[in-house]
């Protein structure tokens, strides 16, 4: 008994020797399992023939013949045909190619989905029984434009395979039918091997008014068939001019994104942003409009707030009583430095009067109780209050009933012309029926253009109500009372005349012919401003010229911010007929693959 348990216990012993050797190999040999698909699969092309029609008016029909060979199991085939190409002068040239039918051997319809991708017609084809089999699939598609039209000669340089297969193709050939009266003038020749190769390893025939081609030998993964045809003037009719123009128009819609931009715009401008026709004409009108600041003057016949009427109602103010303006001159050397005091002669407690954006601008002038202030202190600070100030005045003329749709809101309807002009091309874009970057040079030009036009366009969209023309009309008469008026009629006038309309003629920049009109006028200095050295006698077109300065210098000053740091945080810091052309040019090509 003790023998038999000795002996047991030995062989134990000796088996797990035995497994402990085996144990390596049998992990290599599941990992070799695991490596080793359970099937293998591969495809290639039989045959690749092409049978094209091309009519008359150069119209090509194309039936594709493949015989695929399936090893494994496959659901179908990809074929993609190029339809986007480079044009003349940086333009693009679409294939306007039309798939009709998809057929098998037997001409059972095979179910496809077609679409546009990266420039090329993209089909994808299931095949029934795709597996370990050799299955026939027959493309046929329409090209309407597949003939290039020379002033001496057509031809139809046509990329018969394609050069994008991943498989070999064993067999490639074509033929291609012209209209009968070609018999006798083609000439023909054949390209082989991978894209721009000249290879010629093919043979071609021309027998009356077909030709004939095909490869000698199999062509192998990423080679090609090309076949180019010189057909002589006369056996085509060329397209008329404006075929040849909506062609073209087809192939760049990108051009057509200047006219979209005028329409939409124009729609916009004529549904909103005209003014109405104003009831009275334009007569000389002898003050500015009543009840109208000179800011909000200058502001409704540009539809904008210039510099010039923010400006103007500093000196409005003064003749109104509000500052005083005191002129400075210091000279260090030969230079010489200009510099302006303003007064405050009323307390912030008698500004009721006053408009709002003529309120904003005493108040930063005049901040925390000052009553007197240097127009170079407002550099670099009273830049915050220019913003509020535009704001206040559009928003007087707004509640004045001034406009219909007024600069602020004719911004939203700029924007939804924007947006109206871009939508149908970057849809376009997105479904793939075109290709707005074909033609890069085609595309800035045109949105430049269009850019242009949408910024014509929102300089006149804000559209004024009826009491906004009547006011404008009368600004406008104003400014013709000025342009004409005659010493006689000044003299006649009240002795503050000058001064009081002086602001309105800067807001709408005629001081200088205002100040002109006054010349040889005893006028009074104005009492609000106060020179650097006294005259010896008023002159209106000095004082202007004062004015206009001082203006100058208040809107740098106004306008004036600090500049950002620059420093860091402080840690370390294609080809002819003759021998020009090569396996791959021309129309159509492509490849395809399989799933």
């Amino acid at each position: 008994m003790p023998s038999n348990r000795k002996l047991l216990r030995q062989n134990l012993r000796t088996q797990k020797r035995i497994s402990a050797r085996s144990l390596p190999l049998l992990i290599a040999l599941f990992c070799m399992t695991l490596a080793t698909p359970t099937f293998a699969r591969d495809w290639r092309l039989a045959r690749f023939d092409a049978r094209m029609v091309v009519a008359q008016d150069g119209t090509t029909e194309v039936t594709e013949r493949l015989d695929v060979v399936f090893e494994g199991v496959y659901h179908g085939i990809y074929r993609d045909i190029p339809i986007e190409y480079p044009g003349p002068h940086g333009s693009n040239y679409t294939l306007f190619l039309k798939v009709t039918a998809v057929t098998d051997g037997e001409g059972n319809r095979l179910k496809y989905e077609s679409s546009t991708q990266n420039g090329s017609r993209h089909l994808k084809i299931y095949v029934p029984g795709a597996e370990d089999a050799t299955r026939t699939v027959l493309i046929s598609y329409s090209v309407r434009n597949a003939v290039r039209w020379f002033d001496d000669y057509d031809e139809l340089y046509w990329n018969v395979t394609g050069n994008d297969w991943p498989v070999p193709i064993d067999e490639a050939s074509a033929t291609i039918t012209f209209p009968a009266n070609a018999a006798g003038s083609l000439r023909a020749q054949a390209f082989t091997g991978v894209y721009s190769s000249q290879e010629r390893n093919a043979n071609v025939q021309v027998r009356g008014n077909v030709v004939v081609l095909f490869s000698n030998n199999p062509l192998s993964m990423r080679e090609g068939l090309t076949a180019d045809v010189y057909i002589p003037k006369g056996i085509l009719s060329q397209p008329s001019k404006l075929t040849q123009t909506i062609w073209f128009l087809r192939s760049n819609a990108i051009v057509l994104l200047p006219l979209w931009a005028f329409v939409v715009m124009f729609a916009f401008w004529w549904i909103k942003g005209r003014d109405p026709k104003p009831t009275i004409s334009v007569a000389p009108m002898y003050e500015p409009p009543k009840g109208m600041t000179p800011a909000e003057v200058g502001a409704l016949v540009d539809d904008a707030v210039h510099p010039r009427d923010i400006t103007s109602t500093l000196v409005d103010l003064a003749v109104k009583g509000f500052i005083k303006i005191e002129e400075t001159e210091s000279k260090t050397l030969v230079f010489s430095h200009r510099d302006y005091t303003f007064h405050s002669l009323k307390p912030p407690g008698s500004w009721g009067s006053l408009q709002p954006h003529e309120k904003v601008m005493l108040n930063h002038m005049f901040a925390g109780g000052a009553t007197e202030i240097r127009l170079s202190d407002l550099r670099n600070q009273f830049y915050v209050a220019i913003p509020t100030i535009k704001e206040n005045i559009l928003s007087e003329l707004r509640s004045k009933g001034m406009y219909s749709v007024d600069p602020e809101s004719a911004h939203a309807y700029v924007f939804a012309g924007v947006l109206f002009t871009a939508a149908p091309f970057i849809l376009l874009q997105v479904l793939g029926t075109t290709s707005l970057f074909e033609s890069l040079g085609l595309l800035i030009a045109s949105a430049i253009l269009s850019v242009i036009i949408i910024f014509l366009f929102a300089r006149i969209m804000p559209a004024k109500s009826l009491d906004g023309v009547r006011i404008k009309t009368e600004i406008l008469g104003f400014q013709e009372f000025v342009n004409r008026v005659d010493a006689d009629r000044l003299k006649r006038m009240p002795p503050d005349t000058f001064e009081k309309f002086l602001p309105y003629a800067m807001a709408l920049g005629i001081e200088n012919r205002w100040a002109k009109a006054f010349q040889g006028i005893t006028q009074n200095q104005p009492t609000w401003y106060v020179g650097p050295t006294p005259y010896a006698g008023f002159n209106p077109i000095f004082f202007a010229g004062s004015m206009h300065n001082m203006a100058m210098d208040a809107h740098q000053a106004f306008v004036a911010a600090p500049r950002a740091s620059s420093s860091g945080s402080g840690w370390s810091s294609g080809g002819g007929f003759g021998g020009g052309g090569f396996s791959g040019g021309g129309f159509g090509g492509g490849g395809g693959g399989a799933f």
